[in-house]
């Protein structure tokens, strides 16, 4: 029972916020205290940095934001996310709240309702209105930023710098974040760019996270339950598991008491050992290992389901659903199975009968009715929304997915399970970042439904449990900035600004912020080095002359002598010239009068400790150098480079862009110099729409970095190979000229699936396509996405009208069939 000192809190609290205690009623779950104080900063004006673990409800803050914007009679509120799969989540989420009139959704190839006082979209298309000065920004009052710390990514980031930059002072800022060490940080800039904001950090997961380490069938407690999570105490068992060298596994008596011992909730009949793969410990002791139908069982049998299993790797994803088929395991009833059919037809009814057999969708619905699904980048769109929707409402019991699940997709499980703790990254093997376990292991725990999450690593060899321990103790990681100016930053910049606001505006960036901050760093380490330096002056000085010449020929003399012994191989003159130089710096040395000093050694000493500071201090100040204005020194290459091809003329104040300038502002993405140049130069007149389309792929695709390289072989021929000797010709010219101006240029053009887009694009069937791609149907379909985006600029930007139209021609070649059904 509440005191009357807190229900008069409790009402002065309502009285002060009325908004948010209106909005708090409606919820279907009390807020946390990090939400509530969101909303009240927001009510009361400001904008807000909401820093929590993944699942604690950030969006709250987000969807708070909105219901403000709609209760005045014109106020628009913008929701962005970096994702489309996310958006189409969000605008479904927010469509059942406002209804579908008052709910859009923008994501490049999709466009509902655009005019709407919501508008659900990815950054990109957000930046893209600012440059453009849309009129869809009037009156808008508040703009969501979901999984800013996106901010870091090396190949998009700079795009949530710009919007964050440039956004009208008058909306509001809602940034919603992972857990980052830096939040203070990155809350301080955004407070110097956009104003009042409130950064608010919570450290608390809604629903408590248990972590276990699966050794054969025993789920064992990662930490020492006596010690508790906070302490990282590991559990002793697992070390000693690691290091026995006595009896097995199998005869452990601490183990054995485990297994009889077994945390509440998860007793029942012990799993049978079923099909497992020997695992050797460091020391050759032999630890089973389960096969995943087994562990699917483990985890059924002990209450832990629904889970979802992190596999790094597409193969490996659709190989576990294999073989939890070929086990003959079904984790669903017969209502829930026809429940499941029912939605999978409903939702896939557009798609055309001859497209079902190439996309395997008979043998993927038959494991959906098992309860069983994969979900990666290389399946269909429209297939894992309905994997999504399905593991949402309890249906799909298991889903084997790679790390791209864990970005701020709505699938909260019960346990989550790592088969490995490291995974490769194009090059190499490496081992999973603590931010990286944090994003994982926090889909595990349903808010309203489970009491704890569960986070099971399976045990592997040559396991360290410290190690994953370690992970599992960290939940943060440092947001770091990726920003870097672009061809068509700049030139929108210069346009809107001119070229000396650009500069100032580039250095407000969180980029620039950071590297000046550890600017004030050094500054203070020179500082604290120049008043030592000062005292080791004072400590050497002596009577017989100056000692810090004489240490200085010193030194001189001994980094040649060593030098000279280890050059022995060097140029008979070279040596010669060396030994020259040795023996006159030994002349000068003796004749110096601090050689007769009697404190010689003991000032020499002095200089020693001197030079070596001095040395650090000198790299330091390179270091101060090369980050004050570093991005704007970035800016002005780039600036140099536009002014040479005639983007860009004038200096200073005079700098304005050229007719090829104002036409590169509309042209956006990684290539956007080389499209304004084979543009202006007409490198593509003449190529018919499928031919278009397959130019526009070479640009934008990205291979496999274990893809091959295919040379000439399937290219589409006639006019398209012209242009692509003359494209790559002119991206070869544009690399050289960034080399010269201190830019790190770009990759070759990609050909690889230039005759598969060539095919599809003149309406070629799903099953040959997919052959010629050598890919997934959501890998193509992910390209195709790309290839219309830059069609459809080029149908807009293109002055000569009969490109436009063939561009315009070549995006409807390529939007059907299963492209058309993932872009709605």
């Amino acid at each position: 029972m509440t005191s009357p000192a807190e229900r008069y809190a409790a009402a002065r609290d309502a009285a002060a916020h009325p908004e948010t205690v209106a909005f708090a009623a409606a919820q279907r779950f009390d807020l946390d205290p990090f939400q509530v104080e969101g909303c009240h900063a927001l009510e009361q004006g400001r904008s807000v940095l909401v820093a929590a673990p993944t699942g604690a409800g950030k969006t709250i803050v987000g969807e708070f934001a909105i219901h403000l914007a709609m209760r005045t009679p014109s106020d628009k509120a913008f929701y962005t996310t970096p994702m489309k799969a996310l958006s189409n989540q969000k605008f479904r989420e927010l469509v059942e709240v406002y209804g579908a009139e008052n709910v859009g959704l923008l994501t490049g190839d999709t466009n509902i309702n655009g005019n709407a006082r919501i508008v659900v979209m990815t950054t990109e298309v957000l930046r893209n209105m600012i440059y453009a000065d849309s009129p869809a920004l009037h009156d808008l009052r508040f703009v969501v930023m979901d999984e800013v710390h996106y901010l870091a990514d090396r190949f998009r980031g700079a795009v949530w710098e710009e919007v964050i930059i440039h956004l009208p002072s008058s909306v509001r800022l809602v940034s919603l974040s992972a857990t980052v060490s830096n939040a203070e940080e990155f809350g301080d800039w955004l407070d110097t760019v956009r104003g009042d904001t409130e950064v608010i950090v919570s450290e608390i997961r809604p629903v408590p996270l248990e972590q276990h380490v699966l050794v054969r069938d025993d789920l064992l407690p990662l930490f020492d339950d006596r010690a508790g999570v906070a302490t990282a105490t590991v559990n002793q068992e697992l070390m000693r598991i690691r290091s026995f060298t006595g009896s097995r596994y199998d005869g452990n008596r601490q183990a054995q008491s485990y297994r009889s011992n077994r945390h509440a909730g998860r007793q029942g009949p012990r799993p049978p050992r079923g099909r497992r793969r020997p695992v050797r410990s460091a020391n050759a002791q032999r630890i089973e290992r389960m096969d995943r139908p087994d562990v699917v069982q483990l985890l059924e049998r002990t209450n832990l389901l629904p889970a979802i299993f992190f596999i790094f790797s597409r193969v490996g994803c659709d190989a576990a659903v294999q073989q939890v088929r070929r086990s003959g395991i079904r984790l669903t009833t017969p209502e829930e199975r026809r429940e499941i059919r029912a939605f999978v037809d409903e939702s896939t009814r557009t798609l055309q009968d001859e497209d079902l057999g190439v996309l395997g969708f008979f043998e993927w619905v038959d494991n959906l009715e098992r309860g069983v699904a994969s979900h990666h980048a290389g399946l269909l769109p429209a297939f894992k929304e309905v994997v999504e929707e399905l593991f949402r409402r309890k249906l799909v019991k298991v889903v084997f997915a790679t790390e791209t699940l864990a970005l701020g997709i709505n699938m909260p499980a019960r346990t989550v399970v790592l088969e490995k703790m490291e995974k490769f990254n194009g090059e190499a093997r490496v081992a999973i970042t603590s931010g990286e376990y944090t994003q994982l292991t926090g889909r595990a725990g349903r808010r309203g439904i489970d009491v704890e999450g569960h986070a099971v690593v399976q045990w592997t060899e040559g396991m360290d449990p410290q190690a994953v321990a370690a992970l599992a103790s960290r939940r943060t990681y440092p947001l770091n900035s990726s920003f870097r100016p672009t061809y068509n930053m700049a030139v929108n910049l210069i346009d809107l600004f001119g070229r000396p606001r650009a500069r100032e505006i580039l250095e407000s960036s969180f980029a620039q912020f950071q590297a000046d901050r550890a600017v004030v760093g050094l500054a203070r380490q020179v500082r604290e080095a120049e008043e030592s330096l000062d005292g080791y002056r004072t400590a050497m000085q002596c009577d017989h002359g100056d000692f810090l010449e004489y240490a200085g020929i010193r030194r001189e003399l001994s980094d040649l002598e060593k030098k000279n012994r280890q050059d022995a191989h060097a140029p008979r003159a070279a040596r010669d010239k060396r030994l020259k130089r040795i023996q006159g710096l030994r002349t000068r040395m003796q004749r110096h009068g601090c050689h007769g000093c009697p404190d010689r050694e003991a000032h020499a000493r002095w200089a020693e400790r001197y030079w070596k500071l001095k040395r650090q201090t000198d790299r330091t100040r390179k270091q101060i150098a090369t980050r004050t204005g570093t991005v704007a020194r970035v800016f002005d290459r780039v600036v140099d480079v536009l002014t040479t091809l005639d983007y860009v003329t004038g200096e200073g104040d005079d700098t304005a862009l050229t007719d090829a300038g104002r036409t590169m502002r509309r042209i956006y993405g990684e290539r956007d110099l080389l499209v304004a140049e084979s543009l202006r130069q007409e490198l593509w007149e003449g190529l018919d729409a499928p031919s278009l389309a397959a130019m526009a792929c070479c640009l934008v695709y990205e291979p496999r970095r274990d893809e091959a390289n295919s040379g000439e072989r399937g290219l589409p021929r006639g006019r398209f190979r012209t242009a692509y000797e003359k494209t790559t010709t002119l991206w070869s010219e544009l690399d050289d000229l960034e080399q010269a101006h201190d830019l790190p240029g770009s990759e070759p053009l990609a050909a690889g699936l230039a005759g598969a887009m060539h095919a599809w694009a003149r309406g070629g069937q799903l099953d040959r396509v997919l052959v010629d791609a050598d890919m997934a149907a959501g890998d193509f379909v992910r390209w195709a996405k790309q290839t219309i985006d830059l069609l459809d600029q080029l149908s807009i930007v293109a002055e000569d009208l009969t490109l436009a139209r063939t561009a315009r021609q070549a995006l409807d070649g390529v939007r059907r069939g299963i492209v058309a059904y993932s872009t709605m």
